[in-house]
């Protein structure tokens, strides 16, 4: 039996719903062929952050400005000088990446404040990006921080990067909102074409012997699938928006579990660092051969049958699931 794989992600077809998301292994053209020859449907590159901008504004400005103290006629040598600036190479990658690859390249641009260099949107669209992946990566440490401004923060963010370009932007977002089907809404409401569930911040840690605090990075492991199954399954059918998995897919059945939710895709980091590109071949033959046991014809018949709306015990998704989970657990010292 032949089972369409074909899923749509950000109004993009892709081949089926295994995407590679922003790592290691989507920084170099060298690396990105693997994947495309290892069957990957679609690439998120590696993030530019808005750090990397302003540092790189910040130096040619200051470059420019050299000098200047030490006559009065050179403060307006360049009055309305325009000069362009920002990292160079991230766009080459996107160019490189667009002649290289036959499959969607998504830029993935990482900030958390509105400002100039949301700009950079659009020279991703003029370098070839087929759509942007906004990550925004905010910590709301500050006891003056309130959760209606840090939530109007998010909005403005993606309004100012989706005025800038014509292709699809998707939002990649944390999971620590106190109304997150509200705030979806919202940010689709403000431009997102897509939302990627969900960001997954790297904590500290404190290393003993030295009394320092470290940057930890711990790779995912399929438990940590559950969170953004739940929210998938709540928010299909309810938010205007594609939605894409991210955290914790790494076998056959984590990407069926999540495409059953509602998800369009699948994105991939830690799998593919953990077992390479051609872990992709494994995961889509596993795919398929589920689907065709079950007489599934497509990924299209098969996503969100089991979302929120269309699952038959609903409450599962909400309060009554965790009741339930309590009372079925058992321990010997309980």
């Amino acid at each position: 039996m032949s089972v369409d794989l074909r899923t749509r992600y950000l109004g993009l077809e892709l081949a089926h719903p295994i995407v590679a998301s922003a790592s290691p292994l989507t920084g170099s053209i060298d690396s990105l062929k693997r994947l495309q020859d290892a069957g990957i449907a679609a690439v998120v590159l590696k993030s530019l952050f808005e750090e990397q901008i302003e540092h790189e504004e910040m130096s040619a400005h200051n470059l420019m400005e050299y000098g200047t103290e030490l006559s009065p006629e050179a403060q307006g040598f360049f009055p309305e000088m325009k000069y362009s600036t920002g990292p160079d190479s991230y766009l080459q990658l996107i160019a490189e990446a667009k002649r290289a690859l036959r499959v969607p390249v998504i830029a993935s641009l990482n900030g958390y404040t509105p400002g100039g260099w949301t700009s950079m949107a659009r020279k991703f669209q003029e370098a070839g990006a087929d759509a942007i992946e906004l990550n925004v990566y905010f910590l709301a440490a500050s006891v003056e921080d309130t959760s209606a401004e840090v939530e109007q923060r998010y909005v403005k963010l993606v309004e100012s990067v989706t005025k800038q370009v014509s292709i699809p932007v998707a939002v990649k977002v944390a999971p620590y909102f106190s109304a997150m089907a509200n705030m979806a809404a919202r940010l689709a409401g403000a431009g997102a074409r897509g939302l990627v569930l969900f960001n997954r911040f790297l904590q500290p840690d404190i290393l003993l012997d030295e009394l320092e605090v470290a940057p930890h990075l711990v790779l995912s492991t399929s438990d940590e699938l559950r969170l953004a199954l739940r929210w998938i399954a709540i928010l299909r059918g309810r938010v205007d928006a594609s939605l894409a998995a991210t955290g914790g897919a790494h076998t056959p059945e984590d990407v069926l579990k999540l495409l059953l939710a509602g998800a369009d895709c699948v994105m991939l980091a830690s799998s593919l660092l953990m077992r390479g590109p051609n872990h992709i071949g494994a995961l889509v033959k596993g795919i398929e051969a589920w689907m065709s046991e079950r007489e599934y014809t497509s990924v299209a018949q098969m996503k969100g049958s089991l979302s929120q709306q269309s699952c038959p015990d609903p409450d599962a998704f909400e309060r009554a699931n965790y009741m339930k989970a309590l009372r079925s657990y058992t321990s010997e010292f309980a």
